[in-house]
């Protein structure tokens, strides 16, 4: 199968830079498969599953949540709020930011407040159901 180059960038770093076959991300619209050729485009990304398809077919689970997608020629780039392959996430620090969250969301004061602590629970909840996918 054809490879492009991807990049996948978060604010801790570089989490993949290599040769991959596909990359299907959840965006704002849905999810996306990128293969090799695909056509200019550019996306928001939600928070949702990631597969990355490596050159020679090893397929990578990750959680990935905001930030955006952006595909040109032969190079795609990921520049995501928070990206962690599925091997790589502790479920157990997951599940305390799920209570955290939880709590957070029924003790909010005003709507600013409720928005991020649904926004963390969505995190926290995507990251436990990769992990428990692995």
């Amino acid at each position: 199968m054809r490879t492009f180059h991807l990049e996948i960038v978060t604010p801790d770093g570089l989490a993949f830079d290599g040769e991959a076959e596909s990359l299907l991300v959840h965006t704002t619209e849905g999810d996306v498969e990128i293969l090799c050729g695909h056509m200019d485009y550019i996306a928001t990304v939600a928070v949702g599953r990631a597969r990355v398809l490596a050159k020679g077919g090893e397929s990578r689970l990750a959680s990935c949540s905001g930030g955006f997608l952006s595909v040109t020629k032969d190079h795609v780039r990921l520049v995501a709020v928070t990206f962690e392959f599925a091997e790589n996430i502790d479920e157990k620090r997951a599940l305390a930011a799920k209570e955290r969250a939880e709590k957070a969301v029924a003790n909010a004061k005003d709507r600013r407040a409720k928005q991020i602590a649904e926004a963390k629970l969505a995190r926290a909840l995507n990251r436990i159901h990769i992990a428990k996918t692995k």
